[in-house]
């Protein structure tokens, strides 16, 4: 297909000064690391080395209580809590095969929340983790391959799509099914449900949109297909009636949610360079207004504007975890251990701290941070090794490492006061 490049605009910015906001808590002009205009084909420079890291960083708490999580834009914000880790539960269950491959995440349901096991089983939790339905809509022979299942929700109805290229749709209060189809490729993707339709991509980057209320297809648009297959699921993003999704070349695009025409579209990646594709991993996709941001591992952070494609800014920071929108500031971590604190307009970096400093030199190497979730004062980070660590927002400081498993866990998930973490076999509550 035709691939539709936006126009770059670069721009020289001057430093700014944060003296007259409420983020600050002494009175300094401080240094700030300019956006990265140059060549996508230059040498990679990936930083490590902190950047301003003795300035302190302080959230408005006034404004903390108005940040709403927003499932369809991927915008966690600031979690209205504040995060006290003194008891932990478990709920196990039989080993999910491919677990890091296909992030799976749980769905939340008021106080309820839902996940599954190795072999399909839907299990909706209240908070205290006691089972409200339990239910398996897969035959002898499915089971057994094990199916990877991924939900969104509307609130009457949760809806299902697995790595086997079948999905359906149950009736959250009972568990009971509504209707079940099979798609044409497994699904890939995070999955959305946007007033009565339902979005999501396949193995061969096709976003198909459906019917919510029998499961019938009513579009579909086919990105750029590649023998090559995502090694991370591809992120979509609903805003002002139009979704935008990321495919495994990374090239993004703008499509009319209501009949699957092209607004825009815009390849990160050099086309012809399909050995970059093959290893690249990106970041969800996330959006705030006009701007949508996102990163990868190759030392790529983007700034684009939602309404033209075009792209705001673009800086030199190398990660694969989902950013946070707050207020006026972006924060993400980078592959090699790197709180970042960037202002959301300019893309200006404002601060750098290590956060993987306690880690030895040789194993450091190793670790990788998978996700996080901010609270009012700190920010939980989980790495595939199974560590917690819990960061002061103001200092960048790391408090406190927590060992929850030996192996890889997820990001973490804000419910009820709680923290959720999922590993490849079990569900782990801390309060």
């Amino acid at each position: 297909m035709i691939r539709f490049i936006s126009i770059i605009f670069s721009f020289f910015l001057i430093g700014c000064s944060f003296t007259k906001t409420s983020f600050w808590t002494q009175d300094e002009k401080i240094k700030v690391v300019k956006k990265n205009t140059s060549n996508i084909f230059k040498e990679e420079i990936i930083i490590e080395k902190e950047f301003n890291q003795d300035i302190i960083v302080k959230l408005d708490p006034l404004k903390s209580s108005n940040q709403k999580i927003d499932d369809l834009t991927n915008n966690l914000s600031i979690a209205n809590t504040d995060i006290k880790l003194k008891k932990r539960s478990k709920f196990k269950f039989s080993k999910i095969d491919n677990f890091d491959y296909f992030e799976p995440e749980v769905n939340f349901d008021e106080k309820n929340f839902i996940f599954f096991d190795d072999k399909g089983t839907l299990f909706k939790f209240d908070n205290n983790f006691k089972i409200i339905w339990k239910k398996n809509y897969y035959s002898k022979q499915e089971k057994k391959i094990k199916p990877i299942l991924t939900f969104a929700n509307d609130g009457d109805l949760l809806i299902v799509f697995d790595s086997i290229a079948k999905f359906y749709a149950v009736n959250l209060k009972t568990g009971d099914l509504v209707w079940t189809k099979k798609n044409p490729n497994p699904s890939n993707s995070q999955v959305k449900v946007f007033e009565d339709k339902i979005y999501a991509i396949d193995l061969n980057n096709t976003l198909r949109c459906f019917s919510i209320k029998d499961g019938s297809e009513i579009w579909n648009f086919k990105s750029e297909n590649t023998f090559l297959k995502s090694t991370k699921r591809n992120s979509l993003i609903i805003n002002n009636k139009t979704v935008y999704f990321n495919n495994s070349l990374g090239d993004i695009s703008a499509i009319n949610a209501n009949d699957g025409a092209l607004v825009w579209q815009m390849p990160t990646q050099a086309s012809d360079i399909y050995e970059n594709a093959f290893n690249l991993t990106m970041s969800d996709l996330v959006a705030k207004k006009d701007n949508l941001v996102f990163s990868n591992n190759k030392n790529e952070f983007y700034s684009i504007n939602l309404l033209n494609g075009v792209v705001n800014w673009k800086q030199e920071i190398n990660s694969s975890v989902r950013p946070v929108f707050y207020n006026n500031l972006i924060f993400t971590v980078s592959n090699e251990g790197y709180f970042f604190i960037l202002d959301e307009k300019t893309g200006n970096i404002i601060k750098i701290t290590d956060i993987f400093n306690n880690f030895k030199k040789k194993k450091r190497s190793k670790i990788k941070p998978i996700g996080f979730v901010m609270g009012k004062k700190k920010m939980l980070l989980s790495t595939n090794n199974g560590k917690l660590l819990i960061i002061n927002i103001a200092s960048g400081k790391v408090e406190k490492l927590l060992k929850i498993d030996n192996r890889k866990i997820s990001r973490p998930f804000v419910f009820d006061n709680k923290i959720l973490l999922l590993t490849d076999n079990s569900i782990i509550k801390l309060n």
